[in-house]
């Protein structure tokens, strides 16, 4: 657990320390907002890059104070949900960093039409998050019943027995999800296709969780 808070932090100053020392190197004025077709519609001070480091911070803090949140329950030396929450969290600050540093890139480069570099945006982003989605779907059958982590819905939370079943099922239906959203986003589809794509597959699990969790507690009532 100490390696994986390490880990944690590293991530959380990291974009902070390196967007720090690119403000040295980069134009004054730079691209900082881009529209739906993907080309800029506003131009500013470079000191706005500084807006997601800066925001990463907060939302790390955040994170931590949720898995501290979800242990409370858990048994003396058994941090098994605060541990899959720090493992949510390295995998969102993950994301932050391929967002900060695409945003770097172009700002650098005053990329006016994002379209015209090599690197789709959407496309690794949500590859990404496929990739996240099968790392805590592994993870959820080990959380133990709490009310911030795993598949929490009124059914999944009526006792210990329909808990277990709801994260052993719908860990299995992350994985899967996962898995056809980083190769559906790698191989099939770009730019704004990618996000419709994504939130359908989101969709299509959120209501496989609740049949999941809902099924359990009729078989565990």
């Amino acid at each position: 657990m100490n390696k994986l808070r390490k880990l944690y932090y590293l991530l959380m100053f990291l974009p902070l320390v390196y967007t720090i020392i690119c403000l040295f190197f980069l134009p004054d004025i730079i691209p900082v907002h881009y529209n739906g077709a993907n080309e800029v519609d506003r131009m500013g001070s470079k000191f706005e890059i500084l807006i997601i480091p800066l925001t990463i911070i907060p939302f790390g803090y955040f994170m931590l104070i949720l898995g501290k949140s979800s242990s409370k329950k858990e048994e003396k030396d058994n941090n098994n949900n605060e541990r899959v929450t720090v493992i949510t969290g390295i995998c969102s600050l993950v994301i932050f960093h391929i967002i900060n540093i695409y945003m770097l890139f172009s700002a650098f480069h005053s990329v006016e039409n994002l379209n015209e570099l090599s690197i789709d945006l959407f496309k690794l982003l949500f590859a990404a998050f496929g990739l996240i989605f099968v790392v805590i779907g592994n993870y959820m059958p080990k959380c133990k019943m709490n009310s911030v982590v795993g598949l929490r819905t009124v059914w999944s939370m009526k006792n210990e027995k329909t808990w277990k079943e709801s994260q052993r099922l719908g860990g299995i239906s992350f994985i899967i999800t996962g898995i056809i959203m980083t190769v559906g986003n790698l191989l099939f589809f770009t730019n704004f296709s990618s996000f419709i794509f994504s939130m359908i597959l989101i969709g299509i699990d959120l209501i496989m969780s609740i049949i999941i969790s809902y099924n359990a507690a009729k078989k565990y009532a």
